[in-house]
């Protein structure tokens, strides 16, 4: 084999070339994929390699038919959007724009779960538009290749080099080989990582592995297949006249029996609000263009089928399929679809599109005929031909749970998951956190119950043991280890190939979380090409992490990516940098019973006091904690959770005169805080005594843009780089290995960092 390396510009003459040479390969063009790409370009990677094993880019929103889109959240009882960031909100203007351009509304569908809604032709070109500016049409940096998939991965000295391809559908056609300094894994499966010899997880992980509580003890039959299944979700739009669609061959009206109390259609208009109770139906569960209640045009109107009944589980998987599976090698109908080969789970494919028309006859029959005629009716509605698809269904099935990586830290339950109904903060805020989420752990079912017991027979899926929709999570962050390999070199986990339990990743693998997971590896593969070293080396030097964070937050060509997960801190705010990364370093302390900022509040004395403590203790030079034994302050009992930041920053500067008491519910102005910082020693504007407002209460939009400023100045005092991460050190002494410990410097747990807290007294 000869070796030809390619500038970009060069790599349509991909035909003659058999080799070519790129700094990033990304396998895989789902939202994950092509939001790292994109970030890649951006932060200035110039050789970038995107690859796909079908034509249309967009994952979720497009190619496996997802175009209602998930983010919802829990807030004061009630279920809203979660606060949109990064590139997703930049995706979410372009489906709005799109929409207002094309029906006259930005939000057209009325859509039961979801606010937003796309068609996934139009998702896909969006994303295609996407990524154009930074193709060979535009800059050169990027280029897509498709349809390619991985059929080998290229190790040396326990690093990945490159990656072998093959043409889809074409496997006797000469193969491709690109070799890259770093591979980021968005397949569908992950078979990059696997492929690789890397460590990985597929199906439930045991209550012994992670401790996690809702782990099962042991494995029952097939345990090792069970996941979150597929689904296979069809498309239909009205044509106002009967189109059932051709009996399915496999069709028994039993496989439906939990649908008879299901409502099939409501006349809903979407007031409300998403997951309103009176528009609970299969068809407005996912609609995505509500055209009777839009005054749209005849023809326009469009719904998905993503409902659960037709969810296809990958555990205990009927007779004939593992039949097929079994003639393709013997045992393979016991693997997990995470080992299979792409032919085998073609298998399971086929078999998940015929439960998708399967219910759609349901619907089309016995639900029509028990509910009566309307304008609405499934009856009334055909397979859409948006896709260009021989049997008119999406490309690819809706994933939920795929290959689960081995990282540097793997986020579990207990880390993440909440007690009450109401988001809170987690119980770990990890340190390292590159994006913010909160979401339900959502376990469609994961089993089967064959008729008799019987695999020859119809089937109903069912939950089984702890895996169902019934908890959610707090408000989480997800760490840029989890991102990591913990041993292979050269290669980077992204969409659903990260470090997280299969319970974390039932809640973990909506549209926006997988555009920030490609947005946070393409941010960490940037500083690693130009620094060349390795990931694990950016994930152990906490500068480097903040590099990263800062990054992210700060944004790249787009909006800023919200990293600690305010629900009222938007990317357009002025302090919106602040809030984030002093709540990330925990100078900031959050109200420990909401999730808002509340950015007009006015900052009490006792705020400002504990803030400045944590700053003064997070610089260069930190002061030493003074002795707290006897309190200072009459109105700061000794009890008062706080006294040891108030009584630091008063011993520690020159504030006058001592006075019996703080007062510390007051309010502060900017003169005050002027004063306090010229008595610490820290810079202190001249603005804040010079504007007209310097008596005005100082709002913690106003402090914490101050307060950042001079962490920004002064610089944040950080664990000395690659002293930690290492195999079997413990950072912080806590006796739990940094690989397992979630707060490495955080020796007590709970989540303020040693240097921040005073040795006498709790924060």
């Amino acid at each position: 084999m000869h070796r030809i390396l390619l500038p970009l510009l060069l790599l349509p003459l991909l035909s003659r070339a058999e080799v070519i040479k790129a700094d990033l390969l990304i396998v895989g063009a789902d939202e994950s994929g092509c939001a790292a790409a994109v970030q890649a370009a951006r932060l200035g990677v110039k050789r970038i390699v995107l690859t796909n094993d079908i034509q249309w880019l967009g994952g979720q929103f497009c190619t496996q038919g997802i175009g209602p889109v998930d983010e919802w959240t829990l807030v004061d009882g009630k279920r809203t959007g979660f606060p949109r960031s990064g590139m997703f909100l930049e995706i979410i203007e372009r489906i709005r724009a799109h929409n207002r351009l094309t029906y006259g509304i930005a939000t057209p569908g009325n859509s039961w779960c979801g606010t937003e809604t796309i068609e996934p032709k139009a998702a896909a070109q969006i994303f295609e538009d996407w990524l154009v500016p930074y193709t060979e049409k535009g800059s050169g940096q990027i280029h897509v290749l498709r349809p390619w998939e991985p059929v080998k991965v290229l190790v040396q000295a326990s690093r990945v080099v490159g990656t072998e391809f093959q043409k889809v559908g074409a496997a006797d056609a000469p193969r491709l080989t690109v070799k890259a300094g770093l591979t980021i894994d968005s397949s569908d499966w992950g078979d990059v990582i696997r492929l690789s010899g890397a460590a990985y997880s597929a199906g439930p992980d045991l209550k012994s592995r992670y401790e996690e509580p809702s782990a099962p003890e042991r494995l029952e039959a097939d345990g090792h297949q069970e996941m979150n299944p597929l689904s296979w979700c069809p498309l239909l739009r009205e044509v106002g006249r009967d189109v059932t669609i051709p009996k399915p061959a496999r069709y028994d009206e039993r496989s439906f029996a939990d649908m008879r109390s299901v409502p099939p259609w409501r006349d809903w208009d979407g007031s409300g609000g998403i997951y309103n109770a009176a528009g609970w139906c299969v068809y407005t569960h996912r609609r995505i263009i509500d055209r009777h209640h839009n005054n749209l045009p005849a023809g326009t109107e469009a719904t998905l089928l993503n409902w659960p009944t037709h969810d296809y589980p990958l555990c205990t998987l009927p007779q004939h399929v593992a039949e097929a599976l079994e003639r393709t090698e013997p045992g393979t109908a016991k693997k997990n679809i995470v080992d299979m080969s792409s032919a085998q789970r073609r298998i399971i494919y086929e078999d998940a599109k015929q439960r998708a028309l399967e219910l759609l006859y349901y619907l089309q029959t016995a639900a029509h005929d028990r509910v009566g005629d309307f304008p609405q009716s499934f009856r009334y509605m055909r397979l859409a031909e948006d896709y260009g698809t021989a049997d008119r269904l999406p490309p690819k099935p809706y994933i939920r749970e795929g290959l689960r990586l081995d990282a540097l830290y793997v986020l579990r339950e207990q880390d993440v998951r909440t007690e009450l109904e109401k988001p809170l903060w987690a119980r770990v805020m990890v340190p390292d956190g590159v994006f913010g989420y909160q979401f339900n752990m959502d376990f469609h079912p994961t089993r089967r119950k064959f008729v008799d017991d019987d695999r020859s027979q119809p089937w109903q899926g069912k939950h089984f043991g702890t895996r169902n929709w019934s908890a959610d999570t707090d408000r989480a962050m997800f760490p840029l280890r989890g991102l990591v390999p913990v041993k292979m070199e050269g290669l980077l986990g992204c969409s659903k190939n990260i470090g997280v339990t299969s319970m974390v990743q039932s809640s973990l693998r909506l549209h926006g979380q997988m555009m920030h997971v490609g947005a946070a590896t393409a941010t960490v593969a940037a500083v690693c090409l130009r620094e060349g070293i390795q990931p694990r080396e950016v994930a152990s030097s906490m500068k480097l992490v903040r590099e990263v964070q800062t990054r992210l937050v700060r944004g790249a060509g787009g909006p800023g990516t919200l990293l600690w997960p305010w629900h009222d801190v938007s990317p357009n705010d002025e302090f919106f940098e602040a809030a984030n990364m002093l709540a990330l370093t925990r100078v900031w302390r959050t109200d420990a019973d909401n999730v808002f900022f509340h950015p007009r509040q006015t900052v009490t004395r006792r705020e400002l006091a504990v803030a400045l403590a944590k700053l003064c203790r997070a610089l260069p030079g930190a002061k030493a904690w003074p002795d707290s034994k006897t309190p200072r302050f009459t109105d700061v009992p000794a009890a008062d959770p706080d006294r040891a930041h108030i009584e630091a920053v008063m011993s520690w500067g020159d504030f006058g005169k001592p006075s019996p008491t703080f007062q510390p519910e007051g309010s502060v102005d900017m003169a005050v805080l002027h004063r306090w910082l010229t008595a610490l020693g820290l810079p202190a504007s001249p603005t804040l005594l010079a504007s007209k407002y310097s008596r005005v209460p100082l709002s913690r939009a106003e402090c914490v843009d101050y307060l950042y400023r001079i962490l920004l100045a002064k610089g944040e005092m950080l664990p000395a780089a690659r002293t930690w991460l290492q195999p079997g050190s413990d950072e912080d002494g806590d006796g739990r290995k940094d690989h397992d410990d979630a707060l490495p410097f955080d020796r007590d747990n709970n989540n303020l960092p040693d240097r921040l807290q005073s040795p006498d007294l709790p924060p």
